[in-house]
């Protein structure tokens, strides 16, 4: 049974998605992913000029003269959220862990998703596929996929991004629109995502904490890997330490970005401290722009 204050969490994250899913964010959404491919709507008589290559020979041989086949862009489409629920993704030190920011995103694009009359399914992930909820459309829906991202009690400690991909591709027979709600601290998955960004239009979203990225100078301080269990002290009062860890913080964010731009993937991040709303539109924003040139 969900405890009260869980259960505010929900509602909250479900009326803070309903509210910022508004005309204009609706629009940005269409007009992103509007359109995932071609398919066969009729056909007609051909016309001198036509593109020869869309003549449909089985109905020219039946009625003694060319017709061409009709096609229309693809619009119903189903969209897949992948969130990591790892040990890690339970960090935050500002006003909701990583776990919360990735279930608010979640929301705001099965909202999304569902004004535009698309289906949306989720894959909840640790070291292991933990929870499947296939697509579908709907209200009551949402509210499932919101309560199984914010409620989930992870039975695995670790992340294993590649198992989770390849449980995608096993279970979807057609090209999806694919969202990756992630810290991406794993290992071993640049083929399972290779495999999963030939077939699906696919976006990683980074998701981070600040204190993942530059520590404050706080002297001498305990960590203890959140999946590992690995434990260390760290001196926070030198800045040799403080710039170090940036540095590297830094370096595996460009080699991330690295990877998805070489695999054709799209990416942004999104973080604890801000909305999640300001880096989803200025992402959808540029595909749009990218598609009309």
């Amino acid at each position: 049974m969900l405890s009260p204050e869980i259960i505010k969490k929900i509602k909250r994250i479900q009326l803070n998605a309903a509210h910022l899913v508004t005309d204009a964010l609706a629009g940005n959404y269409t007009s992103a992913f509007k359109g995932q491919g071609m398919e066969f709507d009729n056909v007609r008589e051909y016309f001198p000029g036509d593109d020869v290559r869309g003549i449909d020979w089985n109905v020219t041989a039946r009625m003694n003269e060319p017709y061409i086949k009709v096609l229309r862009e693809e619009r119903e489409m189903s969209l897949m959220i992948m969130v990591d629920v790892s040990a890690s993704q339970w960090i935050g030190t500002t006003t909701e862990t990583k776990q919360e920011a990735a279930a608010e995103l979640a929301a705001i694009l099965a909202y999304l998703a569902t004004k535009n009359k698309d289906k949306v399914g989720l894959v909840v992930f640790s070291d292991h596929v933990e929870h499947y909820i296939p697509p579908a459309k709907g209200r009551a829906h949402i509210w499932g996929i919101i309560r199984a991202v914010l409620t989930h009690e992870s039975k695995g400690q670790a992340t294993n991004i590649g198992e989770a991909l390849d449980f995608l591709n096993s279970v979807t027979k057609r090209q999806n629109v694919c969202f990756v709600i992630s810290d991406f601290w794993a290992d071993d998955y640049e083929r399972s995502l290779k495999l999963v960004a030939r077939r699906h239009d696919m976006t990683c979203v980074r998701v981070h904490d600040p204190i993942e990225k530059r520590f404050e100078n706080a002297g001498i301080v305990g960590f203890q890997d959140a999946e590992t269990g690995e434990a260390l002290f760290l001196d926070t009062s030198s800045l040799k330490v403080r710039n170090a860890y940036a540095h590297e913080e830094e370096q595996r964010d460009q080699d991330l970005q690295t990877l998805f731009r070489k695999n054709n993937i799209k990416t942004f991040a999104i973080s604890t401290k801000e909305s999640v709303v300001a880096p989803l539109v200025a992402y959808m924003k540029n595909r749009k722009r990218r598609r009309v040139r």
